[in-house]
């Protein structure tokens, strides 16, 4: 299995290091759910059998929100598709949308006022799991938004826009935050937003989150605009995740995300075995909890109490709370001026033995259809690099054995439709 880095990733992890006086924490819950598929998704359904369909899903969710709230869960988040499943057209989707208003101009608690917005069924029954539970919930949906061709050029011929969305609820029941996914994966029953959203919400026990879904992980825009620039440092992820190894396993991809970037990520997927989908978990900057099962059948729970990450000016403020029995893991990616006087964060200066070593045994070989340069690691500890273009990784390693072949690996280029800028360790 490879470790993936993005380029941002080792951008941001020259962040700052200090330490709490205390250590705030709260109980956060994934769940990983078996999805149950409408079998003939390109068949348009009425109303009714579409909400028959989601609420078999549904029932879960909410045994699944209630055994997390008695584990003491502050929030839970669910998978994308969780509750519809995928598959759809445009056309046969319609019955499953719902219009959730923006809780920017709107206050509403789908729970305690049913009937204030039409069908809107699905929002009463995970507002009423919020409420009962006394817990904040993230769930993902599909949404329409009517529109006026005469005034927005970018409004669908139906006069609609259909979205991916997570929509959030406090422990009131009260939608607090709703999202359009931007970036689409085969997505045809939904439309892109005719303008990014940067989507936050505050809850009293942890501050500030924010939230994306699944394929927007891999662009700038949420992800890293929420992280970098705007200082996020708590993300809720529903996702429908297709694994794809070496470089793309969901798990893989999702704590390397949290470790490079210094953030806790709550990333549930879905479970559906025939299309590789699984893999879910909670991740801080200095430990994980995780959920691989390629074999299973079945949905999976978790809960764990996590550091609550204070944001001062874009500093990490590591946690130091855990039972000294149990000592946080150190961070995985370093200031790259405490590895290496002869690496700038761009090159290996010309003259030095870094340079030297990666221009000498540096090979290439194709991964997911990439050409990658790398470098083997030798020994049982070392320092080395490998540059392509004008990315470069550099990677301290220390390990116990030799007898496993390790190599440091970068590419630079364009992968299919969108470019990457990858450090694997493979």
């Amino acid at each position: 299995m490879a470790l993936v880095l993005t380029q941002f990733v080792l951008c941001l992890s020259g962040l700052q290091l200090i330490f709490a006086a205390d250590h705030p924490s709260y109980v956060a819950a994934v769940y990983e759910h078996r999805v149950l598929l409408n079998p003939n998704p390109e068949i348009p359904l009425n109303r009714s059998s579409a909400l028959e369909h989601m609420n078999q899903n549904l029932r879960v969710f909410e045994e699944q929100t209630a055994l997390a709230a008695q584990q003491g869960a502050q929030i839970i988040v669910f998978p994308e598709d969780g509750i519809h499943g995928f598959n759809f057209t445009r056309a046969s989707i319609a019955s499953y949308l719902e219009t959730i208003p923006d809780p920017q101009k709107v206050t509403w608690s789908p729970c305690a006022d049913p009937h204030r917005f039409p069908d809107t069924e699905v929002l009463h029954n995970l507002s009423c799991m919020a409420h009962k539970n006394r817990l904040f919930l993230v769930a993902n949906m599909p949404s329409r938004q009517s529109c006026n061709r005469t005034v927005d050029p970018h409004c669908p011929a139906d006069g609609q826009y259909q979205f991916n969305t997570n929509v959030v609820f406090s422990d009131q029941g009260v939608i607090v935050a709703r999202y359009h996914k931007q970036n689409l994966y085969y997505e045809a029953s939904f439309d892109t937003p005719p303008k990014c959203e940067y989507v936050t919400f505050t809850t009293p026990f942890a501050g500030r989150f924010g939230t994306f879904t699944c394929f927007d992980i891999l662009f700038r825009d949420p992800a890293v605009t929420l992280v970098k620039e705007m200082g996020v440092r708590q993300i809720v992820f529903p996702s429908a995740w297709m694994n794809a190894l070496p470089l793309l396993a969901s798990v893989q991809f999702q704590r390397a995300f949290s470790y490079g970037a210094g953030i806790t990520l709550l990333a549930a997927n879905l479970k559906a075995t025939k299309y590789r989908m699984t893999g879910s978990g909670i991740f801080t900057p200095w430990d994980s909890l995780t959920h691989h099962d390629t074999d299973g059948d079945s949905g999976k729970l978790l809960v764990r109490r996590v550091p609550v990450i204070v944001d001062d000016k874009h500093k990490l403020v590591p946690f130091s709370g855990y039972p000294s029995s149990k000592e946080p893991e150190k961070m995985h990616a370093w200031p790259v001026s405490s590895l290496n006087a002869n690496y700038d964060g761009k090159h290996c200066r010309e003259d030095s033995e870094c340079a030297k070593e990666a221009s000498s045994t540096t090979f290439n070989s194709i991964m997911m259809k990439d050409n990658f340069t790398l470098v083997a690691l030798q020994g049982t500890e070392g320092n080395i690099s490998v540059c392509s273009g004008s990315v470069c990784c550099h990677l301290l390693f220390r390990r116990s054995e030799t007898k496993e072949f390790y190599a440091l690996g970068v590419f630079d280029g364009l992968h299919k439709t969108y470019y990457l800028e990858i450090c694997a360790l493979s």
